[in-house]
């Protein structure tokens, strides 16, 4: 267990950039989500919407360091490919 105060300080900041990181990997997930059901419903344009509104989401997600880069990268590309695969 912590015993000097560095060491308190240390566990006060990583339980708040904890619950700060979880919230952004939640709000990506539910962007993402979004993508995949206006895919599933065939809903072109929804899809696109979409995209548009979790690309950046997941790009800031990087930068912010809850997700590497290419993890990033990878999601919108697979997502933009799926959606320009839609009829």
């Amino acid at each position: 267990m912590a015993n000097n105060p560095q060491a308190k300080k240390r566990i006060r900041q990583t339980a708040r950039r904890s619950a700060v990181n979880t919230a952004r990997v939640s709000r990506i997930r539910t962007f993402v989500r979004k993508v995949e059901e206006a895919i599933a419903s065939g809903n072109k344009a929804a899809a696109e919407a979409a995209l548009a509104v979790v690309q950046p989401e997941l790009m800031r997600g990087a930068v912010k360091g809850v997700m590497h880069k290419s993890t990033a990268s990878r999601k919108v590309s697979r997502l933009t490919r799926r959606v320009k695969a839609m009829a």
